[in-house]
């Protein structure tokens, strides 16, 4: 009797045992499974190496990685991504020191060239960036740097993005923000515009008068040859300047005499002037 219960009491030890050891085993698979299953975001992509092999890109959403076999070599996002980089002190054609401020627009078009065929990707679009743009500078004159930027930029964003291109990078564009010259410089251009500014104005004021003098010989020629024309255009004269009544003034007895029908239209046009008497009629 006490042996049975002895037996009875073993096995019950035994089949616990076992279950406990089944619960462990399978609270580790649980974990295993679970630390391979990965949670990517929308943009985010991973290339997976499976015992130091590519096995392929994975993502976004949820993904699996057989733990201790697969591994995670590196995550790019398919973003667009800026980068602002600068010259210092890089010389034009014409041996002008300029500091070019630029901003670049750039996103992964291939995963697997991106994480691949390049050592950080980021660092040699970059390094790129810089050196393309320095070149172009070299290339180009100061005045066609300030006054064809958008040109520069395009030709910039060509350069570039046939270095990237190999690396599964698009270059979408290239902005150039700000030229910075030598303060010595920019006191030249200015003097230089100040000088170009008072150029155009003399040339304008000359063209007035060029077209002024031509305007009173034409008139000239017209009252030559009508001089009831010239009688009303002096008397014309006179109405203007009395438009001041702070003026007294004298009418020349040498203006030119006129018919009974325009001395009305004289008299008229006269305003608060006062034809003489034999003035404006027939002798």
């Amino acid at each position: 009797m006490c042996q049975r219960r002895k037996d009875e009491l073993q096995f019950i030890l035994d089949q616990t045992t076992l279950t406990i050891a089944l619960l462990f085993i399978l609270f580790i698979i649980i974990v295993f499974v679970l630390s391979g299953i990965k949670v990517l975001r929308e943009w985010d992509r991973v290339a997976i190496l499976r015992l130091g092999k590519y096995s392929g890109i994975k993502g976004p959403g949820i993904i699996f990685v057989v733990p201790m076999i697969d591994k995670i070599a590196m995550k790019v996002s398919v973003r667009l991504l800026t980068y602002a980089f600068k010259t210092e002190r890089s010389l034009t054609k014409d041996n002008v020191p300029v500091v070019v401020d630029a901003v670049m627009y750039f996103k992964i078009i291939d995963v697997e060239k991106a994480i691949l065929s390049v050592e950080r990707y980021t660092v040699a679009v970059e390094l790129a960036a810089q050196t393309t743009l320095r070149e172009t500078i070299g290339k180009v004159t100061l005045d066609e740097l300030l006054s064809e930027r958008d040109t520069i930029a395009q030709h910039l964003q060509e350069l570039i993005d046939e270095k990237t291109e190999h690396w599964g990078v698009k270059v979408t564009s290239v902005e150039i923000r700000d030229v910075v010259i030598p303060a010595a410089l920019q006191d030249a251009m200015s003097r230089e515009a100040q000088a170009e500014r008072e150029r155009r104005a003399r040339v304008t004021l000359a063209q007035a008068e060029l077209e002024a003098s031509e305007a009173m010989l034409k008139a000239a020629k017209t009252y030559e040859q009508s001089s009831v024309g010239l009688t009303l255009r002096t008397w014309n004269i006179m109405q203007e300047i009395s438009k001041n009544a702070n003026l007294i003034i004298m009418v020349p007895t040498s203006i030119p005499e006129v018919g009974s029908a325009t001395a009305a239209a004289i008299s008229a046009g006269t305003g608060g002037l006062k034809v003489p008497k034999n003035k404006g009629s027939p002798q």
